[in-house]
């Protein structure tokens, strides 16, 4: 049994709160559609149904002539989507219903990922996509560093562990994927101080919802805001990283090509995607 280390209900408060002005903060899961678009554009193949797995406000734009069913853990959300309220690990939907499935921004805080994973290749057709992109491991360097350096003798857990790209990779293997694909991008976005990067988050519903988590006093706050101020650069911004990784993988079929054999590095990116032009 999958021990769930994230507070679903406080996620769910989170969600809708963040519902209302969430297009002020929509910059970081922007990117990751735009990554999404790229490597569905890469498909020479059309997709009939597809399923929006955390569908925020609802911004993916399916390609011409394609249904979409969105949704998403918020009632905010999914409403505002015209979706269906659900946990990417708890799908209300029947086995081989989509031919493509995509999920933007909502992985990295689901407490059984392996599960979500295989429910995602379950709810695809045979030789159907699925696109996936999520924060990960190596993001918020100086804002770790800032909460470090603030309880360097009693330390509190304040951010929620990330995967990485070799970890999302073995993930995917283990999902059932076929010819599995795992990369990342980073984007580094400046601020002016702490309490800006923490609007961000907080806007993008992205802040600490981890069941143990605690309480957090104004001195630590404010020895974390003056950490963060001290990585300023010169023109006193500090430059925080965001690690986008990319997955994408097919519900396996008889008609795909064998997956290389593993470690061989020769299967790339384009070359999986592109395997249908």
């Amino acid at each position: 049994m999958t021990v769930d280390i994230f507070d679903r209900a406080a996620r769910r408060r989170r969600r809708d709160r963040a519902a209302a002005k969430y297009a002020g903060h929509d910059f970081l899961r922007a990117a990751m559609l735009e990554g999404i678009a790229e490597r569905i554009g890469s498909v020479t193949r059309a997709f009939a149904d597809i399923l929006d797995l955390g569908s925020f406000d609802g911004a993916f734009v399916p390609p011409s002539g394609a249904r979409v069913a969105r949704v998403d853990p918020g009632a905010g959300f999914s409403r505002a989507g015209h979706g269906v309220q659900g946990d990417e690990d708890r799908l209300p939907f029947a086995d081989a219903s989509f031919d493509l499935v995509v999920s933007a921004g909502v992985l990295d805080q689901v407490g059984d990922l392996p599960g979500a994973l295989t429910l995602a290749r379950r709810v695809l057709r045979p030789d159907g996509l699925f696109v996936g992109a999520f924060v990960g491991g190596g993001s918020l360097p100086r804002l770790r560093a800032a909460f470090r350096a603030a309880e360097a003798e009693r330390p509190v857990a304040r951010l929620h562990p990330l995967v990485d790209v070799r970890s999302a990779g073995d993930l995917l293997v283990r999902a059932g994927f076929a010819l599995p694909v795992a990369d990342v991008e980073t984007l580094d976005v400046g601020y002016p101080d702490l309490f800006r990067l923490i609007e961000d988050l907080r806007g993008m519903a992205a802040t600490n919802i981890l069941v143990d988590r605690t309480p957090m006093t104004r001195g630590v706050l404010a020895g974390a805001a003056a950490a963060f101020a001290a990585s300023a650069g010169p023109v006193g911004r500090v430059r925080e990283r965001f690690d986008i990784v990319y997955l994408t993988g097919w519900a396996p079929d008889p008609s795909q090509p064998v997956a290389a054999k593993r470690g061989s590095a020769t299967t790339s990116l384009a070359g999986v995607l592109g395997r249908r032009a």
